[in-house]
C-alpha cells in the first residue's frame, strides 16, 4: 500500500518542476519581446492563444475526471498537462 504522503510529494515536485521549466520559457520569451520587432508581436498573439488553449484542455480534462469518478487523478494530469505545453515552448523557442 502506498503512502498518501509519497503522492502529496510526487505532486509537490511536480509543480516545483513545473515553475522552474515556465521560468526557463518566461526568459526565453522575455528575450524575444524584447527585440521588438515582427517575432516579437507574433510570439505575444501566440502566447495569448497557446495560454486560453492550454486552460481551457486542462479544465475540459478535469471535468472529465470528475464526471468519471477519476477527480483524484485530475491534479498530476493537469500538472503534466501543463508542463508538456511548457517543455514544447522551451523547444520551439530555443530552435
Amino acid at each position: 500500500m502506498r503512502s498518501i504522503y509519497g503522492d502529496w510529494l510526487n505532486l509537490a515536485v511536480d509543480g516545483w518542476r513545473l515553475a522552474a521549466e515556465s521560468q526557463t520559457v518566461i526568459a526565453l520569451r522575455m528575450m524575444k519581446l524584447a527585440a521588438g520587432d515582427g517575432a516579437a508581436a507574433a510570439e505575444a498573439q501566440l502566447m495569448i492563444h497557446e495560454k486560453i488553449l492550454a486552460a481551457g484542455e486542462a479544465q475540459t480534462q478535469m471535468i472529465a475526471d470528475a464526471m468519471t469518478g477519476s477527480a483524484h487523478l485530475a491534479p498530476r494530469r493537469a500538472l503534466a498537462h501543463y508542463r508538456r505545453k511548457v517543455r514544447a515552448n522551451r523547444r520551439r523557442l530555443t530552435r
